[in-house]
């Protein structure tokens, strides 16, 4: 999204405002701020954005001006817009708002909403011993400054460890640490995406992905995942071989929102048509320790890397916790010499403190993702039978590891469901956000992260205002269009 919308863009991501559930209670001045307050609720149209002035929506929507005026008065009196006469109108969040994780706008004080927003869970039992113990390590480290850009030594040895146990040799002089796996991603593309460089990327895919590529202004092309049977190959790499694209990110282990889980042979292929592309390939391993059912992972995409051609990226908030902002990346030993000189520009190192914390977490990285397993698979078993039970027109295919569900709806309803859903104290996080263009009405992201009497009560509430969707007025939903 760009600083400035149209009125005939803003007349498309409106769609058919007029038709939405409830219109039939609201005067079209009211509804048409309401429709822009929910494209703002579901990220589909971003803050700091200018408005098209009056007279050009009120032409591009085909209503009268008086109408438009009264909806921005209307937005102006809730906070979601901020006008200067003579300069135009500017997108906003009311006073008091913040952005969630899950990019809806929520009152700082909402203690009682169930968040299905956030796919990450609470802080294992042995985080605070961790950090006890982190404490008493943190006297010899403090005669120094504290700036170490590449992470603790020790922190990099246990990481490179780990991706040497699963089968990709690595050195401590291949890891840098970061603040977590946000970070990660943000400095190679920092490095690797000059302005208006073409990235591709997976469709639904992980939303602040999109939002940290938007910032670089790359221009995204995308490979969009079957719901059910996730990447096609040859569709892939015809993607990599026609578009050459500088860079792709993936995430092959339990696919954010999908969960779907990449094969082996793709991995290779796909490696193979990066080389032969000219394409780094960015692969998000947040999930891969999150394995439910205990079958055999497939090798890591860096195991068939022989031109450091595949950069790995991940971190700790998935199996451990999100407070602990630890992530890492782990490349060629001279790339990360350059990504630890560009990462100076941003900060000097992660905080000492955590990464020594990180280091005994990882000591009992056994313990703590078995746990973490059984209570997701749990948890994911218990979101399932729920689901079917309340929501039996809905589908979704089970995955076998992760921490998510992409449920697949009854209807194109993903983000009029979220603001009712709302209304009642769920948070959901609608398709699209996960994808680039106000497409995937039809899908959600239900994590199964939260503890079971939540998902269970989550569920029968979202249920309720399903129900209720269909009892206001039913909305006509446009056919899509043939284009030859």
């Amino acid at each position: 999204m760009t600083g400035v919308v149209s009125g005939s863009q803003l007349a498309r991501l409106l769609g058919q405002w007029h038709s939405l559930p409830g219109r039939h209670r609201s005067p079209d001045y009211a509804a048409l701020a309401g429709a822009v307050r929910g494209l703002l609720t579901d990220a589909r149209l971003a803050l700091g954005v200018r408005l098209p002035a009056e007279r050009e929506l009120a032409e591009a929507l085909s209503i009268s001006r008086t109408t438009v005026t009264a909806a921005y008065r209307t937005l102006r009196e809730t906070g979601h817009l901020i006008s200067r006469r003579g300069a135009g109108s500017w997108t906003a969040l009311p006073t008091g708002h913040r952005i969630a994780a899950s990019g809806l706008w929520t009152a700082g004080d909402d203690l009682d909403m169930i968040d299905m927003g956030v796919a990450a869970s609470a802080a294992p039992i042995e985080l605070v011993p961790a950090a006890r113990a982190a404490a008493d390590d943190l006297t010899r480290h403090l005669h120094g400054a504290g700036y170490r850009p590449t992470g603790l030594g020790e922190l990099r040895d246990v990481v490179a460890a780990a991706y040497t146990a699963r089968g990709v040799r690595t050195s401590a002089e291949q890891i840098l640490i970061t603040s977590g796996t946000q970070q990660a991603l943000d400095l190679v593309l920092r490095l690797s995406v000059p302005a208006g460089a073409n990235v591709l990327v997976e469709s639904p895919t992980y939303p602040n992905a999109l939002a940290a590529l938007a910032a670089r202004r790359a221009r995204i092309s995308t490979h969009g995942l079957d719901a059910d049977a996730g990447w096609d190959g040859e569709l892939l790499l015809e993607a990599l071989r026609q578009g050459r694209p500088r860079l792709a990110y993936m995430i092959p282990e339990f696919q954010n929102p999908t969960g779907h889980l990449m094969p082996a042979g793709l991995r290779e292929r796909l490696v193979a048509a990066a080389h032969a592309t000219g394409t780094e390939l960015v692969v998000d391993e947040s999930f891969v320790d999150l394995s439910l059912d205990g079958d055999p992972m497939p090798p890591p995409v860096a195991v068939y890397d022989r031109h450091s051609r595949v950069v790995s990226i991940g971190g700790m908030s998935k199996a451990y916790w999100g407070g602990l902002r630890i992530g890492w990346v782990r490349a060629s030993a001279p790339l990360v010499q350059r990504l630890a000189a560009l990462r100076v520009g941003v900060d000097m190192g992660s905080p000492v403190l955590d990464q020594l914390v990180a280091v005994h977490l990882l000591d009992k990285a056994e313990e703590i993702v078995a746990s973490r397993r059984a209570e997701l698979a749990a948890r994911r078993d218990v979101l399932a039978a729920t689901l079917a039970e309340q929501l039996p027109e809905w589908r979704f295919k089970l995955p076998h590891g992760g921490v998510m569900l992409w449920a697949e709806l009854d209807g194109p309803i993903s983000s009029a469901l979220a603001r009712a859903a709302e209304e009642v104290g769920v948070r959901l996080a609608p398709g699209p956000r996960f994808g680039l263009d106000g497409t995937l009405e039809r899908f959600v992201r239900l994590p199964f992260t939260l503890p079971p009497d939540d998902l269970v009560e989550a569920v029968r509430r979202i249920a309720s205002v399903r129900h209720d969707l269909d009892h206001t007025s039913r909305p006509s939903w446009r056919i899509p269009a043939v284009i030859a």
